[in-house]
């Protein structure tokens, strides 16, 4: 799709093939590096974990587990946090449903706090690739500076929420990890990360004349809603097709905070939920029971602020 749209556009350059194949490079040896790292603690994790929230106390277990989960995806990637969370979840043994709910604030926390960084997860990949040149000049901390005032509230609130779910333990019910990865699994999701991340440098600078034509001349307002589309469509690839380096800082943080809320409402919209649902099994109809509601709420919040 990607070298389908470039070619369409007439836009190929050997400066673009150069940002396809250095761009990636970043996230991509974060994902490879903090995977290899995960597998050798992965079975201590899921082992003491239960240990853990008892001698912390389960509430604020939860809520430490919300928050640094979200806060530290944007070093080591929403991907290697994500799985984390699986083993976090297999370990505790909670009551199925009390499981599904926490999975799902912590994977809104994540999708969040990763977009800090430009090795936290695609999104926030391309977002820098397409911002660095003026006038916005966009450099390593350029999104942690935009979003900050959002994020960080946003994920300690989200923290507060999970602390209070009610914690009754019934092990016939519960969720676990389908099977651990090995060192192949690893490596193979590394390089579609890779692929991943290039194909979108290349989506985007095909999109480039209409988004310049249309997108571009929204209002912020606008663009924040439509970015509500983010929970059925994967954000990164959203943030690829809208951004563009002549939009204002205010048209820029509308469509971020939208697709970073939005993609949380349900499984396709970003990486985190994938993963999580997929090693856990939550199925979409669960996942939507307080992924929508809780998403809305955020949106409404994050609009009210943003331009009332």
């Amino acid at each position: 799709m990607g070298i389908l749209a470039v070619t369409i556009s007439g836009l190929w350059s050997f400066h673009l093939i150069e940002e396809a194949f250095v761009e990636p490079v970043k996230i991509t040896v974060a994902v490879g590096v903090a995977g290899l790292i995960f597998k050798k603690f992965q079975n201590k994790i899921r082992n003491k974990i239960t240990m853990i929230a008892d001698k912390m106390g389960h509430k604020l277990f939860l809520f430490c587990l919300v928050v640094i989960l979200g806060l530290a995806s944007s070093v080591i990637t929403a991907i290697i946090a994500s799985l984390v969370l699986v083993e976090i979840i297999t370990g505790l043994k909670y009551e199925k449903k009390v499981e599904t709910n926490i999975v799902i604030i912590t994977c809104f926390a994540i999708g969040l706090g990763a977009a800090l960084t430009p090795i936290g997860e695609p999104l926030s990949t391309i977002a820098i690739a397409k911002l660095r040149y003026p006038p916005h000049n966009a450099d390593f901390w350029y999104l942690a500076k935009l979003l900050w005032a959002y994020i960080i509230p946003e994920i300690l609130i989200l923290g507060l929420i999970a602390s209070y779910f009610h914690t009754k333990t019934d092990k016939a019910h519960t969720l676990s990890e389908d099977k651990q990865e090995n060192v192949q699994d690893i490596l193979l999701r590394t390089g579609k990360v890779y692929l991943f991340v290039m194909a979108l440098i290349f989506l985007g600078t095909g999109f480039q004349p209409i988004i310049d034509q249309y997108i571009s001349k929204l209002s912020s307002a606008a663009l924040y809603w439509i970015n509500i589309s983010s929970a059925i469509l994967d954000n990164a690839t959203l943030t690829a097709a809208e951004i563009t380096h002549n939009m204002t800082t205010s048209q820029i943080k509308a469509i971020l905070l939208g697709l970073l809320v939005a993609g949380g409402m349900l499984i396709p919209g970003n990486i985190p939920n994938i993963i999580s649902a997929g090693k856990l099994k939550i199925s979409s109809k669960n996942w939507a029971k307080l992924g929508v509601p809780l998403g809305l709420i955020i949106m409404l919040v994050n609009f009210l602020i943003l331009f009332l």
